[in-house]
């Protein structure tokens, strides 16, 4: 006797046949669409990076051709290197400076400006305003301010009694004139971001906290951090890596200097292909650098990230 097959055993079995051709169908709907990202991110972003690595395996010529290949040498000689050793620390300082007081000053004036007061459209523009500005006119601005020889700023002190600052000469100096050029550039884009954070916290939770007697620091203690840490948690992934890539206000101000106190690694890379023609070891320092930030932002995702309360 032939077996009888029912009919919910014979749509059990055409149900994954069916499944694989709607994907199949479904992708290559969507091919045509995909392929100008695809090759987008193939030309700018994986083939320079497989060049990258394939070259800090190499000895180069002055074109950048690929001469002689040497391995992992360059790395170690990178990791055995007093001036690579502290382009690096010096780099650390740098991503310190600018990224705890860059969030904390946007993080002040987000909660300044986020009350609908009379005026207050006129405070945001002016807040917000470096977001338009370049790095190179923003560092010319910053030449005018710190330049030894016409420091507005200096002058400006002088009137209040304090003795003149040699903010590009001096090393302590040159790298607080540095940083507070790049939290100015990025104030403006985080305090964007915190402030549509804050409008995006529910009123009801902030009247219920006031009516239960909590007072203005206890309310943003317990209810508007907790809610804002999403977006802090993006802020700090964003400005450490915007740090670390740091390069334009760094060559017009300081130019690494003086005495290297602001030659960051971004810098040094800079240096190595551009000047000395060292694209190998150029190569393998951009790769050092790429797996320091591949390894931050999966230690803030994977340590940082606990302490975010999503809603």
């Amino acid at each position: 006797m032939k077996a009888v097959v029912q009919p919910t055993e014979t749509v059990t079995r055409m149900r994954p046949k069916a499944r694989w051709r709607k994907r199949i169908q479904e992708l290559l709907t969507a091919t045509p669409f995909l392929v100008p990202s695809l090759f987008l991110f193939v030309l700018f972003f994986f083939y320079p990076l497989g060049k990258t690595i394939y070259l800090s395996f190499y000895l180069t010529n002055a074109k950048g051709v690929a001469k002689h290949y040497v391995g992992g040498s360059q790395y170690g000689e990178l990791f055995t290197s007093a001036d690579f050793l502290n382009s690096l620390w010096t780099t650390v300082v740098f991503v310190f400076l600018t990224v705890v007081p860059g969030i904390l000053l946007a993080l002040l004036l987000a909660l300044l400006v986020e009350k609908p007061l009379r005026g207050m459209a006129f405070f945001r523009t002016l807040i917000v305003s470096p977001v338009t500005v370049s790095v190179a006119t923003a560092s010319t601005i910053g030449l005018l301010l710190f330049n030894p020889s016409i420091s507005i700023l200096t002058h400006g002190l002088s009137f209040f009694g304090v003795q003149d600052i040699a903010w590009l000469t001096d090393p302590f100096w040159a790298m607080i004139a540095v940083s507070l050029v790049t939290i100015w550039l990025g104030v403006g884009f985080h305090t964007i971001l915190l402030l549509g954070g804050l409008q995006a916290i529910p009123t009801e939770l902030l009247e219920s906290a006031t009516i239960d007697g909590a007072g203005y620091g206890k309310r943003l203690r317990h209810v508007v951090l907790p809610l804002l840490s999403p977006t802090l948690f993006f802020v700090l992934v964003v400005s450490v890596i915007g740090a670390f890539q740091s390069f334009g206000q760094i060559n017009i101000l300081t130019q690494g200097g003086p005495s290297r106190s602001t030659h960051v690694l971004v810098y040094s890379i800079y240096r190595d292909a551009f000047f000395n023609f060292q694209f190998g070891s150029a190569s393998a320092q951009a790769i050092v650098l790429f797996v320091i930030l591949l390894l931050l932002t999966i230690l803030q995702f994977t340590v940082v990230e606990r302490k975010v309360h999503y809603q």
